[in-house]
């Protein structure tokens, strides 16, 4: 006789008890977050190193800091934030050097919700398109401002998150496209926007579901369209010659669609399609085409795939006569940045002002380009590169600061099945070992970049020592790297951090009590995971803003965007995977346990991952938790998964590392050797 079949998970059958707090407006979860907040509260007020971290991170972000900038019309424009103030705000320079500001999020809400996620200026530079949100819900509004008066011109548009704005040039009439990303209101897709000119003009809707539209006008002619299908390492790319078609319809032709490439295109002065892309490089590679034959079919490869280090960006400057491609790689979290002539294949090494990342490389109509430029000890900086081949920072202010020496060390261990797993460690100079925070987010096929962050500098400062897990998951290794840590492989990943931090303690880099994980969004996923399945692993974990109910996920936030990458409750297979690693379901599961202590964060205006997740973690881990270890939420109102004001984003920070202080034993009179003062390396 046949045994009987096991049963496959549903979600409808997943016990879920704490559904209710799914909702925070109900009188049940408001006084259940209320009794958290003064939980948190109570505990932070213990916590010896919270004052002193958070004036060493207030001091370490006090520099002066611009955006990369954009020349327009003889104008020049950038955002600025100077020490004290909350947010960036968008200036504008006129060839005499005289700063005026356009937009300024504090003066336009005191409260300081309010944040400037993306703005362009018109190509005669007498207009600009600024686009805020508040109170961290990114979803947003839409302006155009006068460059003279810094006043609106027209009504604004609402509904969009995150546009991209691509304007057209002068003679079409104040004139852009813009992309709506959201599904509220079914108008997801590219749009022609006439400033003043009544409804706008759908001219590219989406063609597909849960993708992610994007545009670009390039050398005020070639209009670029894409649609980015969630996770998966593939978008979809069309080209249109404005030259021969009014704004309104333009014909777009397929680049590529319906193939499994991913590519983010550019036309350079030569009228030359340069792509950077994974058709035939997992790692990417550089390749150019004629507009008039812009398919795979027929792309010339000019930067080559480097099988240790995924290309990240690109730019194509020069003239007609010499252009010059300028593209970043990251090998396990640091850039290197360089320049190919496409005609000659010379190729050279940018130099750089250190280990670090590069980001944002751009290039102007003149041929000048620039870039970001951050490392663990060096705020990000927008530097210049010369037609020389020199580097200097932008605006040209002498040499960069002085800064403290740390040291960084590429390590690695070997994972449960025997694959090793890169591990990067950083401490100042001499610093015995001790308290060590343990960090990975192992997610969408990102690369962890090692840029600046005053937390980590300060923890650094304090005595403490930092590692980055470079798991599976994320992009450190290429695509491959990526996919064997997704779907119903995200395990791998849960796993990978398990055996980094085992190495850790066995190589005597800290103890179990000294090792504290920490990981925000994906990240935060994979420390809760890592606790629930190792309990003994570590002392503390900071989870921000994490993903926890994976049976929900696809339900809250931005969930139903994220199937490439986790799977689908609705495939028994993948349900059955997402349980096996489900943070809430596997505390659920087990009996009363002694789990390290816990600091969830958790942002009401979280439109990405949804404050439900830590609220249901925390009630998960209060009920099977045991022993003297605290679990708590700290919960915020009026910010969500990105960007918030300088002095909350501090307080956020100063209150996460203190704790980790708190349970890792790193107190006030263990500081850093006298090596990491200032020192002129430069």
């Amino acid at each position: 006789m046949l045994s009987n079949p096991p049963l496959l998970p549903s979600p409808d059958t997943v016990p879920d008890p704490y559904r209710w707090l799914e909702r925070s407006d109900s009188p049940r979860s408001a006084r259940w977050i209320a009794e958290r907040e003064a939980e948190f509260r109570s505990a932070a007020a213990t916590w010896p190193l919270r004052a002193a971290l958070a004036a060493d991170i207030r001091r370490l972000v006090s520099a002066t800091q611009w955006s990369p900038p954009r020349r327009r019309g003889g104008l020049l424009f950038a955002t600025r934030r100077d020490d004290g103030d909350e947010h960036p705000r968008l200036v504008v320079v006129d060839p005499s050097g005289r700063e005026r500001v356009l937009f300024d999020p504090v003066a336009h809400d005191p409260g300081g919700t309010t944040t400037l996620d993306a703005w362009e200026p018109s190509p005669d530079g007498s207009l600009v398109a600024v686009q805020t949100s508040r109170g961290g819900v990114e979803r947003g509004t839409l302006r155009v401002l006068s460059t003279a008066t810094a006043r609106p011109v027209e009504p604004a548009i609402a509904g969009v998150r995150y546009a991209h704005v691509a304007w057209l040039p002068a003679h079409h009439g104040p004139a852009f496209y813009f992309v709506r990303r959201d599904d509220s209101d079914g108008r997801r897709g590219v749009w022609l926007h006439r400033v003043g000119g009544g409804a706008d003009t759908l001219v590219h809707p989406c063609q597909a579901a849960r993708t992610v539209p994007g545009v670009r006008l390039r050398r005020d002619r070639w209009l670029l369209v894409t649609e980015s299908h969630g996770t998966g390492h593939s978008n979809d790319l069309w080209l249109a010659d404005l030259a021969s078609a009014p704004p309104e319809a333009p014909v777009l032709r397929p680049v590529h669609v319906g193939r499994d490439i991913e590519s983010e295109a550019d036309v350079g002065p030569d009228g030359l399609l340069y792509l950077r892309t994974t058709h035939g490089a997992p790692l990417r590679r550089i390749c150019a085409a004629a507009p008039a034959e812009p398919a795979p079919e027929h792309w010339r490869e000019v930067v080559p795939e480097d099988p240790e280090a995924p290309l990240d960006g690109f730019a194509v400057a020069g003239d007609a006569a010499a252009v010059e491609v300028v593209y970043t790689r990251t090998r396990l979290g640091i850039s290197e940045l360089r320049v190919r002539s496409p005609r000659t294949g010379a190729d050279r090494a940018v130099p750089l002002p250190g280990e670090g990342m590069v980001a944002q490389v751009a290039a102007e109509a003149d041929g000048t380009v620039h870039f970001c430029y951050a490392d663990v000890a060096t705020p990000l900086t927008v530097c210049e590169l010369r037609p020389d081949g020199a580097v200097a920072p932008w605006p040209d202010a002498g040499p960069l600061p002085e800064r403290p020496r740390i040291e960084r060390r590429a390590l690695s261990c070997v994972s449960f099945d025997g694959v090793r797993v890169p591990v990067t460690v950083f401490a100042a100079p001499g610093a015995p070992p001790g308290p060590t925070i343990l960090h990975a987010y192992g997610g969408f096929g990102r690369p962890r970049q090692f840029g600046f962050s005053a937390t980590v500098l300060a923890w650094l400062r304090a005595g403490g020592r930092y590692a980055v897990a470079h798991v599976r998951g994320g992009g450190d290794r290429g695509r491959a790297w990526h996919l064997a840590g997704a779907g119903r492989h995200k395990v791998r990943a849960v796993r990978d951090l398990v055996a980094a931090a085992d190495f850790l303690v066995g190589a005597g880099e800290c103890t179990r009590d000294g090792l504290c994980l920490s990981g925000g969004s994906t990240g935060g996923l994979l420390v809760l995971a890592a606790i629930a399945r190792r309990p003994d692993l570590c002392a503390a974990v900071i989870a921000s803003a994490p993903l926890a109910d994976m049976v929900r996920f696809q339900r809250l936030g931005l969930g139903s965007m994220w199937t490439r990458e986790f799977g689908t409750v609705t495939d028994p297979d993948d349900l059955a995977a997402l349980l096996d690693y489900s943070p809430y379901h596997r505390v659920l599961r087990s009996p009363p346990t002694r789990y390290p202590a816990v600091l969830l964060t958790g942002f009401d205006g979280d439109t990405r991952t949804d404050a439900a997740h830590p609220r249901k973690m925390c009630a998960a881990l209060l009920e099977r938790a045991t022993g003297p270890r605290p679990v708590l939420l700290r919960y915020e109102r009026g910010v969500g998964h990105g960007p918030r004001a300088v002095t909350r984003a501090i307080e956020l920070a100063a209150d996460a590392h203190a704790f980790a202080a708190a349970q890792t034993g790193l107190s006030p009179t263990r500081r850093t050797p006298a090596g990491t003062a200032p020192t002129a390396e430069r």
